[in-house]
């Protein structure tokens, strides 16, 4: 049973009683009122006591509505009313971790932070339950440039960044652990709508194209370089458009803002898993060549037993059912060993990107 169904009937029981209470209020102003009792005491309380945010009250108020407004402000009410504008938060392993030391996991913006925490929270909740002696905390974030602040700024203790981040990340304190196994699907796709009537590279010139973000490895640079070894100066015959994440890069296209969107396979599989109809409107026109996949890395100051538990039980997801549901729902295979020697390969087309592209800072 939920917290919010717990407390459903102190909650009615409550109600009641403050019916009650307003009830009583009513019988008191007719009282008062027959008698010409003055009320300004009453009324310069209630005043007092009443927070609006307009800072005005109706001249022909009366006492008995002041007295209800008040009521309603009482934290329980207040509360409950809230509850339905709450932002969603995820529920982790019950066992109290109050004196473990804690550890915040952070993955870049593969999706706004809803869906984020419905694919990796299980993942997180699993580490939680195998490790008592560790308090692992999944940390969203809004857009590239906040996970980048965070990363950069030793924030994170674990956390998966794109291939570009995670060789930036090594500048910080940081080290690479393991990384997203099924390279072949780390690579620049780019969508149009099948009524586009766009045939050719050359039919984008002059045309807006979105993307997630200027320092998404694979849903931007790649496919920014793709153009530019097919003929377009990225910088000059296109606008360009970053629009926050992988979802709004497609629903851009599907909506016709854009004449092409650049993402990768992963939230594309994800979109059609669940659009079928939508995304039979779109199709991929263009694909790159593979890079490494997203890594994972670690601050270089935690303890070894720790980082060792933590890459052993990510490691070993794809040997058991409930570890294969998870990474089914990420989609990949699995997670594998990987150190920074692993990102060279990306270090090099990062290098060839500023030199023949565009600037990254």
């Amino acid at each position: 049973m939920t917290a919010a169904a717990e407390l459903r009937p102190y909650i009615m029981i409550e109600i009641l009683r403050r019916y009650s209470l307003i009830t009583l209020l009513v019988i008191f102003n007719f009282t008062v009122s027959a008698a010409a009792f003055p009320l300004e005491s009453v009324t310069d309380k209630a005043k007092t006591a009443q927070i609006s945010k307009e800072g005005s009250e109706h001249p022909q108020e009366t006492v008995i509505m002041k007295w209800w407004k008040l009521l309603l402000d009482l934290p329980l009410l207040a509360g409950w009313n809230k509850q339905s504008d709450d932002i969603y938060e995820p529920s982790f392993s019950t066992q109290s971790k109050s004196k473990a030391p804690k550890y915040i996991i952070g993955i870049h913006p593969l999706h706004n932070p809803k869906r984020l925490f419905e694919v990796y929270g299980p993942i997180v909740d699993f580490l939680n339950t195998n490790i008592p002696e560790a308090d692992f905390t999944l940390e969203a974030s809004r857009n590239y440039e906040e996970f980048d602040r965070k990363l950069y700024g030793g924030h994170f203790d674990f956390a998966m960044p794109n291939p570009y981040q995670t060789v930036n990340s090594l500048k910080h304190g940081y080290r690479v652990f393991g990384k997203m196994a099924d390279d072949d699907d780390f690579r620049g796709i780019i969508l149009v709508r099948r009524d586009s009537g766009i045939n050719t590279v050359a039919d984008l010139k002059g045309k807006a194209v979105s993307y997630p973000a200027p320092t998404a490895l694979a849903a931007t640079m790649m496919p920014q370089y793709y153009l530019h070894t097919h003929g377009i100066d990225i910088n000059r015959d296109i606008e360009n458009r970053y629009v926050g994440s992988q979802e709004s890069s497609i629903i851009n296209v599907l909506r016709g803002h854009v004449a092409a969107g650049a993402t990768w396979p992963v939230p594309w599989k994800t979109f059609s898993k669940e659009n079928p109809q939508l995304a039979d409107q779109l199709e991929v026109k263009w694909q790159t060549e593979p890079l490494q996949n997203n890594g994972w890395v670690v601050r270089k100051d935690l303890p070894t037993a720790v980082i060792d538990k933590f890459a052993a039980l990510l490691f070993d997801l794809a040997n058991h059912e409930q570890g294969r549901a998870m990474l089914a729902r990420i989609p990949v295979t699995r997670f594998e060993p990987a150190n920074d020697d692993s990102y060279e390969p990306v270090q090099a087309f990062i290098a060839t990107f500023i030199k023949t592209v565009r600037p990254l800072e």
